[in-house]
């Protein structure tokens, strides 16, 4: 039935995402109250609430959308996060104990690496939760408590629409933990619930720009690197608009902290380059105003030694015409939920980019969907 509509299942996927968002959010919600609900097996809220630190293992995409999770949780629960490679958690001898929570995510509740981690957080005296895709994957089962992401099946080896439903999974987690420990009075949590669920319509406005860059990728597909840059929250969609790129297109293509450009990447800025920037902001935020600002003389400089700069701002930024060739935009929201947005027309691209280069966009060489082995 895709066929009639979509080339390839990772563009249905892409544009599945607005229902993605909002079946994990309506599955989260009480509807009596407008509040986060999140039943545990073996986890209770009592232990949630005395939790003092949070580890993420996850892999690929699943890990991006840790270390946005990351700054969801330490700024809407005031608990500190680390998010590390499940395939790099034994070797970092973690220190574990009952007061701490263990996050894994994965796609597929199979992915070796992070089961290895889940199973020694545990070993350990840890609390675990697994946000997964799958409701009877082995994670979930071996887990202490588990959100499930209402993606639906997720076909395409390219994590698209998957990556939304953990975002919005980990926002979900990140106001309930808000909630239970104080953080968060009930206005403030019903506002955040409310801008969530505004995202869907947002998500749908967002694909409409698809021509947009489509075209984009026409004038770009036969470049061999790509550079993508962002700061905070944003900085993980950066990461993941590279692996996309990387991945389905098998364009060299990093993501790296606007920031850090000028401690060696500046030297790789040319006209052959494209640098794909985000700087979207939220003008009610003083902080996510002054991170675009600085994100902007990022833009400017990358401008002015020569490379090309692909903009994702904010629907009425003006200021970015000045410093960048093309702009995708997006419609304001909060600066914790600007990530569901950002990372849409970044998936587009590197699609589409994919697509001009005649590669398998759903089965790219070497890859597999759930990596079962080490």
């Amino acid at each position: 039935m895709y066929r009639e509509t979509f080339p390839h299942f990772m563009i249905k996927e892409i544009f599945e995402q607005p229902d993605a968002v909002r079946d994990t959010a309506m599955s989260r919600i009480d509807q009596d109250t407008g509040r986060v609900k999140l039943e545990g097996v073996h986890l209770t809220a009592k232990d949630l609430a005395e939790i003092r630190k949070i580890r993420i293992a996850a892999s690929g995409t699943s890990r991006h959308a840790g270390i946005a999770g990351r700054y969801m949780i330490q700024e809407l629960a005031c608990i500190p996060v680390d998010v590390e490679h499940a395939s790099e958690f034994e070797y970092g001898n973690p220190i574990t104990g009952p007061d701490e929570l263990t996050i894994v995510i994965t796609q597929s509740g199979e992915t070796a690496d992070t089961l290895g981690a889940l199973r020694l957080a545990k070993a350990r005296k840890s609390h675990t939760l697994a946000i997964t895709n799958v409701l009877e994957s082995t994670i979930a089962r071996e887990a202490d408590a588990f959100i499930y992401t209402n993606a639906g099946p997720e076909i395409s080896i390219a994590s698209t629409k998957a990556f939304g439903a953990q975002l919005t999974a980990l926002f979900l987690l990140a106001v309930y933990l808000g909630e239970l420990r104080g953080t968060l009075s009930e206005k403030q949590s019903k506002y955040w619930i409310s801008e969530l669920l505004a995202m869907p319509d947002k998500i749908r406005h967002v694909l409409s720009r698809d021509p947009e860059c489509s075209n984009i990728a026409e004038r770009f597909y036969q470049k061999e690197d790509f550079l993508f840059i962002a700061r905070g929250v944003h900085f993980p969609i950066a990461l993941d608009g590279a692996l996309k790129m990387k991945e389905t297109s098998y364009i060299h293509a990093e993501g790296y902290p606007a920031g850090e450009i000028k401690h060696g990447p500046y030297a790789l800025i040319d006209e052959k380059l494209p640098v794909v920037a985000i700087v979207t902001r939220d003008t009610n935020d003083e902080a996510s105003v002054l991170r675009s600002e600085r994100t902007l003389i990022n833009c400017k400089e990358v401008k002015q030694h020569g490379g090309h700069v692909i903009a994702i701002a904010t629907e009425g930024d003006r200021e970015i015409e000045e410093f960048a060739h093309d702009i995708v935009y997006v419609p304001p929201a909060p600066e914790l939920l600007s990530p569901l947005l950002e990372i849409v027309p970044l998936q587009l691209l590197a699609y589409h980019v994919a697509v001009r280069r005649g590669v398998d966009v759903d089965r790219p060489r070497n890859l597999v969907k759930s990596v079962m082995t080490e």
